[in-house]
């Protein structure tokens, strides 16, 4: 059983019924922060103001299909989305979107299948979260690289120190005081 998470979900439907439905399936605490939005032009700004853990895209919508945002949310952030598309379609838009990560479901649903669903996104949503705080790690990591790097040029540049010379200032600065050396170059990088 998956540790008790809670789960941001962004639902992109024109069809009162589905939402009906699938606000039965969103009713437990574990789905926190639920925004339903009934285009991909609204879709699109609700993204923009959050990341949202969970997106589902019940096509089609009348600003259009979705398939251009269901990629570009797969590819560029940790969501999980699921398209929602009608049964003579699935095999085709399986074929072109399975590959960018996105599930295909099949509708009609019924609630039983909708949660399902709804689950395998959690597992999926877990399964990436490990990775998730690995490139955070690696992304800060290299911040402070170029943080301290920009501080040793200033030094180098500005107080005609040496490459080596400028790297031990900020080295003994931040063992001296107990910080890190990216607090030491953006103090440099800030006088």
């Amino acid at each position: 059983m998956l540790k008790e998470r809670s789960y941001s979900v962004l639902v992109v439907s024109a069809s009162e019924n589905f939402i009906k439905m699938l606000k039965q399936n969103l009713s437990s605490a574990k789905y926190n922060l639920v925004k339903y939005t009934s285009s991909i032009s609204s879709a699109k700004r609700a993204n923009v103001e959050k990341l949202y853990d969970i997106v589902i895209i019940d096509t089609p919508l009348p600003d259009g299909t979705g398939d251009s945002f269901a990629v570009d949310i797969s590819s560029n952030q940790a969501s999980i989305v699921m398209m929602l598309v009608h049964y003579d379609l699935y095999t085709q838009v399986h074929e072109n979107y399975a590959k960018h990560g996105i599930f295909i479901k099949r509708k009609p649903t019924d609630h039983e299948s909708l949660q399902t669903a709804l689950e395998w996104l959690e597992s999926a949503r877990e399964r990436i979260r490990p990775f998730e705080k690995k490139t955070l790690s690696i992304e800060d990591r290299m911040q402070e690289i170029r943080t301290v790097n920009q501080a040793k040029l200033f030094l180098i540049t500005e107080k005609g120190m040496s490459e080596d010379e400028a790297h031990k200032y900020i080295s003994k600065q931040a063992m001296d005081r107990c910080v890190s050396k990216r607090v030491i170059a953006e103090e440099i990088l800030n006088a």
